[in-house]
């Protein structure tokens, strides 16, 4: 049965960001994630497609923003060493901002918010990992501060997880992050060869 998503109700637009007219934030494309305790389902895949969409997105003249996450030295998340670094596959080049964060808001106590009102671009196109979390909350603070966010959801990834009240796969999860971002923070497109 059809559902009614908040966008609909409030009137947003429902147009995906043109790839020239927005800023690409990559999130979390580190290593943590393609191996050990942190490895992501379908990483190789989500990864495959964010390196497409970097491609593309250079080749339009997007500005690009890398995000990292910084747990520190000795975590899953040290940007110091091999395992919290920025994969080679979507490795940033020279010009490239990264911005270093310690909450899945990649916004919260970052200059991120600068780089985008640097690159005069309203629309931003989100995709990285993890899809739950650090994905759906800076696809939330974007909207918040009235950037148009579009997420590629081909170009996330997440983990499965439990609860108190059940299990859920990694396609669970990602998918219910994807439709929340899509009931009210941003468009979802399936794969960056949606996105003109």
């Amino acid at each position: 049965m059809p559902t009614t998503t908040l966008r609909a109700l409030n009137g947003f637009d429902e147009t995906p960001a043109s790839l020239a007219g927005a800023t690409l934030i990559l999130i979390d494309y580190q290593n943590t994630y393609v191996g050990g305790v942190m490895e992501l389902a379908g990483w190789r895949a989500a990864l495959e497609s964010g390196a497409a969409l970097l491609e593309r997105a250079r080749a339009a003249g997007a500005k690009v923003v890398h995000v990292v996450n910084d747990g520190g030295a000795g975590t899953p998340y040290d940007i110091r060493a091999e395992i919290g670094r920025i994969h080679p596959s979507v490795a940033p080049l020279e010009g490239e901002p990264v911005v270093v964060k310690r909450v899945p808001d990649a916004f919260v106590g970052t200059d991120l918010a600068e780089h985008l009102d640097a690159a005069g671009h309203q629309d931003v196109i989100v995709a990285g990992f993890m899809t739950h979390l650090c994905v759906a909350f800076t696809a939330a603070g974007a909207f918040l501060r009235g950037n148009r966010p579009t997420v590629v959801a081909d170009a996330c990834a997440t983990r499965p997880l439990a609860s108190a009240v059940g299990e859920l796969t990694a396609e669970q999860l990602h998918q219910g992050a994807l439709a929340t971002i899509a009931d009210l923070y941003g468009v979802v497109v399936p794969s960056h060869t949606s996105l003109s």
